[in-house]
Formats: structure tokens, C-alpha cells, sequence
């Protein structure tokens, strides 16, 4: 009887993973002025295509026109409406973020590409809106719950709710209204800071970019808190007087919100 040996030594061959199929980025360390430089090159854009600008920022205003009449007969969604404005905003600000790469790669932005560079990254940016729609279901949901505790007599009017808002004697409304609408508004700007142009950049995957865009946050959190709190006093400010300041910071934003991605996500063969 013969006995088969292997030699002690014929261990298998370490596992190598394939090269991916893109360059990987690289998350950068973010400065205090970057916002503002953000902002300035958003600014420069806007006025290289002002046409285009114009359509993008009358889309905002209509937008916002439209949900102030939904805030008059449901003020109990007035947060969480709001903040599906600032949602909806970056997917309209798609077209905006074309018009940047293009003018970065010395090409004429035109306002029919603008409005179809969306189709070629129609499903990672379906996977995207879903899981966006789903917290801001969520967040709808967990604002109705807060209304429900503090008026149990029923759904206030637009006039009682100011009222509420500014009583001292409902502070622990407030108090809990705005940690619920700030946890929920935190998770969806984390989400969404740069991953919405990330896809459209690199037609990458939807997962992929909402992870990127976490670790961009995470890793520049206060800078990035002071860009989310930033766009959102600029947002606010357009709104007054009947929201036509929208007209242009909308539009502004939507240039500034391509360079915050390009600041902050690097690529080696960028």
C-alpha cells in the first residue's frame, strides 16, 4: 500500500482581488474658507450660462410656490415638506451640475444636454431617490408622531402653530420638534452632501457614492456642518420676499454644490 505525500510547503496561492474598474478616490481634508470658495466658483458658472440659469432658477421658484400653498392646508408638514424641497433641490440642481463639468472641460453647456444627463446613470440614481424617499417618508412620519403627542385635540392651523412656535409655555415642542427635524435633516444631507454629482461624474454605483458621501462628512464634520448650515440660511433668505431670491440662489447653490464635490472626493486620474 502506497501513500501519496505533499510537500509541506505547497500552501495555495495568496488570493489577489481583481483591479477595480475605476480609479478609487481619495476623501480630502477640508478647510474653513473651502465653502466659500465653493461659492465663488458656483457664482462664476452661473454667470458663464445665465440662460440656463434662469430656467433652473424659475424650477426652483414654481417648486416653492407650490409647496407654500401645501403649507397653508397642512401646517402639521411644514418641516418635513421643507426639507423634501431641499431634497428634491439637488436632483432638479443635476442638470446645474452638468453645466459645471462641462464648463471644467472646456466644453458649451447647453440646456438640452442639461436636462437628459441624467439618463445614462437612471438606475444608481433610482436606487439613490428611493432610499432618499424612504427617510424622508420616515422623517414625515416621525413629525406627525411629535404633533401628535403635543396636540392631542387635533391638527392645528398655520395660525396655531406659529403661535406654538413662539409660546414659551410649548418649549418642549420645540425642543423636540427640532431634534427630530435636525437628526433626520442630518442623515439626509449626509447622504446626499456629494453623492447625487459623484454619480453623475463617475456613473458610479448608488451605494458607493452614498458611502463616499458619509465619509466626507464624517471626515470634514464641521466643515461640512457649517456648508449644510450655510445653504440653508441662504435658502431661507431667498425665500423672502414670495421666494424670488430662489430665482438665483438656487441655481448658485446647485454650481456651488458640483465644486463642494470636486473639493472634497479626489480621483488620481482627475
Amino acid at each position: 500500500m502506497t501513500s501519496s505525500h505533499f510537500p509541506q510547503d505547497a500552501a495555495p496561492a495568496p488570493y489577489v482581488p481583481p483591479p477595480p474598474e475605476t480609479p478609487g478616490n481619495t476623501v480630502a481634508v477640508l478647510q474653513w474658507r473651502d465653502p466659500w470658495i465653493w461659492l465663488a466658483r458656483g457664482w462664476q458658472d452661473m454667470r458663464r450660462a445665465k440662460g440656463i440659469a434662469l430656467f433652473y432658477g424659475l424650477c426652483f421658484w414654481v417648486m416653492a410656490v407650490l409647496l407654500a400653498a401645501v403649507f397653508r392646508h397642512s401646517p402639521e408638514y411644514v418641516i418635513s415638506m421643507a426639507s423634501g424641497c431641499l431634497l428634491v433641490g439637488p436632483f432638479l440642481a443635476m442638470g446645474l451640475y452638468d453645466v459645471s463639468r462641462r464648463h471644467a472641460q472646456g466644453q458649451v453647456p447647453e440646456l438640452a444636454h442639461s436636462l437628459t444627463c441624467w439618463d445614462r446613470n437612471l438606475r444608481s440614481m433610482g436606487l439613490l431617490v428611493l432610499v432618499l424617499i424612504v427617510l424622508e417618508l420616515l422623517w414625515g412620519r416621525a413629525s406627525l408622531v411629535v404633533f401628535a403627542v403635543f396636540f392631542n385635540t387635533g391638527m392645528p392651523s398655520t395660525t396655531s402653530v406659529i403661535q406654538a412656535v413662539f409660546n414659551v409655555d410649548n418649549w418642549e415642542f420645540l425642543v423636540v420638534y427640532l431634534i427630530v427635524g435636525s437628526g433626520f435633516a442630518g442623515i439626509v444631507f449626509a447622504t446626499a452632501a456629494v453623492s447625487i454629482p459623484m454619480i453623475l461624474d463617475r456613473d458610479t454605483d448608488a451605494i458607493s457614492a452614498a458611502i463616499t458621501s458619509l465619509q466626507v462628512v464624517f471626515t470634514n464634520f464641521w466643515v461640512m456642518v457649517f456648508w449644510g448650515l450655510l445653504l440653508t440660511a441662504m435658502v431661507l433668505a431667498a425665500l423672502l420676499p414670495w421666494g424670488l431670491g430662489l430665482l438665483v440662489v438656487g441655481p448658485w447653490l446647485g454650481h456651488a454644490t458640483w465644486h463642494a464635490y470636486r473639493g472634497s472626493v479626489l480621483w488620481p486620474d482627475a
